[in-house]
């Protein structure tokens, strides 16, 4: 909103024919929001979304506006870079305008590392050993939260990257192998097994994931797995950016986990309303708005042109790192909602002591042959 309705206004002030009206609603609200409104053929003009099954479901629903001759007549291949498309490319259409691409690391307190000695693990033997020694030391070392289960999810799929490794991984996101496999079970396991020892928040699973930053801020937590918003999170919070480094998760595949966000235009827009739409776009998502309103976007734009953002050290490292160890598609938008969900619930359970490593393997498994028979 700080950087959204300033730029509204201004924009609605130079077009006399174009009125623009912003509804705000959190990341699983608007989720909830777009569906309903999806469902009784409401949907606005336009609306934020991510990339992966959450978009997908516009398109397999008929609810959005095929951009793809739209983007070749406009030459949106010179303008956004080709992951950010192609993330963005559902169904075999452009069903979104690009806004972000996002690469995922362990953001952590580079002073409490520095206090006890921790170096940066490079495999996950000396993450588990960094974890441990926080924890003696009365630092939580992960700070998550359970809530809607998406947060809690990016520890877990690291742990089934590295026991899973590319390949194998990859085949499992797009349902051509197993989810009920060992790899996944050692996952399982490797999760049950942070529970056990305290390696998260008292209380994490309904945790809002949106205050994790308050336990890194604190102190009280030494990492969290974010994106290179992070920085940007670091600053408005006010704390001290020196504070904070990064690093991949020591997974042994050197991939990172990614994800775009997009806005997706109404399937019955006229081509004067699509101009529009595009035209607001263009002008919330331009270079002149991000070095005024930086630390409100998820930098860089995925565009060809777009310059890293100033006093945000981290982000260049990840965007850089990320292009050499390759990335996988991050599993809630890997996933249709459907199976999300089950595995939401699976991490909950197995935090609860109700089900087993393998149980929750199996169930993954159940609802992703749920689906696909659909």
């Amino acid at each position: 909103m700080d950087a959204i309705d300033p730029l509204t206004e201004e924009f609605n002030a130079a077009h006399d024919n174009i009125e623009v009206t912003v509804a705000y609603y959190d990341t699983d609200g608007i989720k909830d929001a777009c569906k309903v409104a999806a469902q009784a053929g409401t949907l606005p003009h336009m609306w934020f979304n991510w990339g992966g099954s959450l978009g997908q479901y516009y398109v397999d629903n008929g609810c959005t506006y095929d951009l793809t001759a739209y983007a070749e007549e406009n030459k949106w291949s010179d303008t956004f870079n080709a992951g950010a498309l192609n993330l963005c490319t559902l169904g075999g259409q452009l069903s979104g305008y690009p806004t972000s691409y996002n690469v995922l690391g362990i953001y952590y307190r580079k002073d409490i590392f520095e206090q006890y000695g921790i170096a940066v693990p490079t495999t996950l033997d000396e993450f588990d050993a960094a974890c441990a020694t926080l924890k003696e030391n009365g630092i939580i070392p992960v700070s998550t939260a359970g809530l809607y289960g998406w947060h809690v999810m990016r520890l877990l799929e690291q742990f089934v990257e590295t026991y899973a490794g590319v390949e194998l991984h990859d085949k499992m996101n797009s349902f051509e192998e197993s989810w009920d496999n060992e790899a996944v079970v050692k996952a399982f396991t490797k999760y049950q097994e942070y529970c056990e020892k305290g390696y998260f928040p008292d209380g994490f699973l309904t945790a809002d994931p949106n205050d994790t930053i308050m336990a890194t801020g604190s102190g009280t937590a030494a990492m969290d797995v974010q994106g290179q918003w992070y920085d940007g999170n670091i600053l408005q919070n006010e704390l001290d950016i020196n504070n904070f480094g990064w690093f991949p998760f020591p997974n042994g595949t050197g991939r990172m986990s990614a994800f775009a966000e997009m806005t997706q235009f109404n399937k019955n827009l006229s081509d004067a309303e699509l101009a529009a739409c595009v035209e607001y776009m263009d002008y919330l998502y331009s270079e002149e708005a991000t070095a005024q309103y930086g630390q409100y976007y998820n930098l860089p734009l995925p565009r060809n042109d777009a310059s890293m953002p100033e006093g945000q050290p981290n982000v260049p490292e990840m965007i850089e790192t990320s292009g050499k160890g390759g990335t996988f598609t991050i599993t809630d938008q890997a996933f249709p909602t459907e199976v999300a969900d089950v595995l939401f619930a699976a991490q909950d359970a197995i935090y609860g002591g109700t089900m087993t490593p393998e149980q929750a393997a199996s169930d993954v498994q159940a609802a992703i042959e749920a689906y696909l028979a659909k």
